[in-house]
C-alpha cells in the first residue's frame, strides 16, 4: 500500500500538478476576496479529464495552500485573505507595522505548518471513531456550542463586554437578513431580490474589515510604509527556543481548531477567532492582544490549519462536509463516480491514502514556498500607500462581483464599508460581530429545530450532557472577566492596605525611638 500510493505521488504529473495547485491555492489565498474556495471552484471542471488521483491530489492541494495562503495579506495588508485569517489580523499587521514583517511571517508560516501536518496525522489515526461521536450530536448541542463560541469571542472585549455584547448583537441581527429557517418567512430584505439569501459573508468580511478599514487609515493620516527587516533576518524571523516557549498555547489552538473543523458546518473560519479569543482570555498579559505579539498570531494560525485535517473527518468516514472547501473534495470524487461516506475507506482504500498523503506533502510544499518568499514578501509595503491601498479597493469590489455575479454584491459591500466606520467612530470590536453574523443564522436554526423536537421547550438544552456542558462554559466565559476584575481589585485593595500597616508600623517605631 505504501509503495502504491509513494509510485502515485512521484508520478511527473501529479507532482506538477502538486505543485501548481499549491502555487495556485496560496496566491488565490492571499488575494482579499478570493479563496482557496474560489480556486477550487473555478478549477473543479478541470478534474473531469483527470484520473481519480491524480484529481484528488490537484484539488487537495489547492485546499492547504489556499488556507495557508490568506496570512500573506493579513500580516502584509490587514486584509484577511479569508474568513480563515480574520484573527490573524489583529497581531499580524501591527507587528508588520512595527518593522517586523519577516517574524510575523516566519511565526505564522511555522505555525500554519505544524498544525496541517499534525490534524491531518490526527484525521488519519481518529477518523472514523471521532466521526461518530460528531454525527451523535443533534440540533441542542449545536446551538449551545453556537452560544459557547460568541460568548467566547465577546470574552475578547475585557473592560468592555457590554461593547462586545452590541457588537455581537449586530451581527446576529445582520444575519436574520433574508428567508428564514423553518417557516421560510422573507426578513429585512426591503423587496430586494439579491437579500433573500441572505448578507454574503464576502461582502460582509471585505467591507468590515478591507475597504472600512483602509478608509479608517487614510482618515487618521495612517499611510507610512513601516521599515523593512529582512537585511539582518536569519532562518524564518524566530528561534524555535523562542517559539515553544508557547508550548501550552500551541497545544490549547490546535485542539480548538481540531474540534471545531470536525463539527459539520464550522470550519477554520470560526476556530481562528475562537482560539485567538481563547487565548487572549488565559493570558496573563492580555493587553499586548492586537498590538503585534506572537501568542495572538500563533493562536490564529495553529487553529485555522488544525481545521483542515478537522474537516477531513467527516469528510471521509461520514461523507459530510466539514465546509465548504471539504464539500468540493467531495464533489471532485463524485466527478469521478466515488461516493464518500462509510463504504469509502473500505471500497477505496488505496486513494483514501493518497489523499492523506497528498495533503502531507502539499503542506510540506506550501511550508518551503512560503518560507522562500518571507524575505521577499515584505517588499509589497514599500509600494507606496496610494497605489497599494488603490488596488486593494479594486480587488475588494471585483471579487465581492464575482462572489455573485451582480453588481447588488458591490452595494451590500459599500452599506457594509459604511456599518465598519460606524463601528470604529463608536469603539465597537469587530471580532464578535463577524462571529454573530456567521453563528446567528445557525443559532436560530438549532435552536427553532431543538424546540420543534422536543416536548418540554427549553429544558431539553439543559438535559442533554454535552448541550448543558457547552452552555456551562459560556456562563463561565460571560461572568469570568467581572469575577477576574472583582478579585485584582480585592488584591489591590489588600496591598494598599498592606502598604498602609508597614507606614504605620514604621510610624510608630520612629515615634518611639523619638521618645
Amino acid at each position: 500500500m505504501l509503495l502504491t500510493v509513494i509510485q502515485s505521488l512521484a508520478e511527473p504529473l501529479n507532482f506538477l500538478l502538486m505543485i501548481a495547485g499549491t502555487i495556485i491555492g496560496i496566491v488565490f489565498g492571499a488575494i482579499p476576496g478570493l479563496s482557496n474556495v474560489t480556486a477550487q471552484a473555478l478549477l473543479l471542471p478541470l478534474s473531469f479529464a483527470m484520473k481519480a488521483d491524480t484529481a484528488i491530489i490537484f484539488m487537495s492541494s489547492i485546499f492547504v495552500g489556499g488556507v495557508s495562503g490568506g496570512l500573506i495579506s493579513a500580516i502584509l495588508m490587514g486584509v484577511p485573505g479569508s474568513p480563515a485569517n480574520i484573527a490573524t489580523c489583529f497581531d499580524g499587521h501591527p507587528m508588520a507595522k512595527k518593522g517586523r514583517a519577516s517574524r510575523a511571517l516566519g511565526i505564522s508560516i511555522f505555525s500554519s505548518f505544524i498544525a496541517t501536518l499534525a490534524s491531518i496525522a490526527v484525521a488519519m489515526l481518529v477518523c472514523e471513531p471521532v466521526a461518530r461521536v460528531a454525527v451523535k450530536m443533534g440540533p441542542w448541542e449545536f446551538f449551545s456550542l453556537c452560544a459557547c463560541a460568541i460568548v467566547l469571542v465577546v470574552s475578547i472585549s475585557k473592560g468592555n463586554m457590554f461593547s462586545g455584547l452590541i457588537s455581537a448583537g449586530l451581527g446576529m441581527l445582520l444575519g436574520c437578513v433574508g428567508i428564514a429557517p423553518v417557516d421560510a418567512a422573507k426578513r429585512f430584505t426591503f423587496g430586494i431580490t439579491s437579500l433573500l439569501g441572505g448578507m454574503p459573508l464576502l461582502s460582509v468580511t471585505l467591507g468590515i474589515f478591507a475597504i472600512a478599514s483602509l478608509l479608517h487609515n487614510f482618515a487618521r493620516g495612517d499611510m507610512a510604509s513601516p521599515d523593512i527587516d529582512t537585511g539582518n533576518i536569519r532562518g524564518i524571523g524566530f528561534t524555535m527556543k523562542e517559539y515553544w516557549a508557547h508550548a501550552k498555547l500551541v497545544v490549547n489552538s490546535f485542539l480548538i481548531g481540531l474540534g471545531i473543523g470536525f463539527l459539520p458546518g464550522m470550519g477554520a473560519g470560526l476556530s481562528n477567532v475562537v482560539a485567538y479569543a481563547a487565548a487572549k482570555s488565559s493570558s496573563e498579559n492580555p493587553e499586548k492582544f492586537g498590538t503585534g505579539c506572537d501568542e495572538g498570531i500563533i493562536a490564529s494560525e495553529v487553529s485555522n490549519n488544525a481545521a483542515v485535517g478537522g474537516a477531513i473527518i467527516p469528510m471521509i468516514a461520514l461523507g459530510i462536509p466539514g465546509d465548504t472547501s471539504t464539500a468540493l473534495l467531495i464533489s471532485a470524487l463524485m466527478i469521478q463516480g466515488i461516493e464518500a461516506g462509510p463504504n469509502l475507506m473500505r471500497n477505496n482504500t488505496q486513494l483514501v491514502y493518497i489523499f492523506f498523503a497528498a495533503l502531507l506533502l502539499s503542506g510540506v510544499v506550501t511550508f518551503l514556498l512560503e518560507c522562500f518568499g518571507t524575505r521577499t514578501f515584505p517588499y509589497i509595503l514599500r509600494v507606496p500607500t496610494c497605489y497599494l491601498y488603490s488596488a486593494i479597493f479594486m480587488i475588494c469590489m471585483t471579487g465581492a462581483y464575482a462572489n455573485g455575479n451582480s453588481y447588488s454584491y458591490c452595494y451590500i459591500t459599500v452599506a457594509m464599508v459604511v456599518i465598519g466606520l460606524l463601528m470604529a467612530f463608536g469603539n465597537l470590536p469587530l471580532s464578535p460581530f463577524i462571529l454573530g453574523f456567521i453563528l446567528g443564522p445557525m443559532m436560530e436554526e438549532y435552536l427553532r429545530k431543538g424546540m420543534t423536537y422536543s416536548t418540554n421547550g427549553f429544558l431539553i438544552f439543559l438535559q442533554r450532557p454535552a448541550s448543558l456542558c457547552f452552555l456551562a462554559i459560556a456562563v463561565f466565559f460571560l461572568f469570568w472577566p467581572l469575577l477576574r476584575g472583582r478579585r485584582e481589585s480585592r488584591k489591590q485593595r489588600q496591598g494598599i492596605k498592606t502598604e498602609l500597616d508597614m507606614i504605620t508600623e514604621q510610624a510608630d517605631s520612629y515615634n518611639v525611638s523619638e521618645d
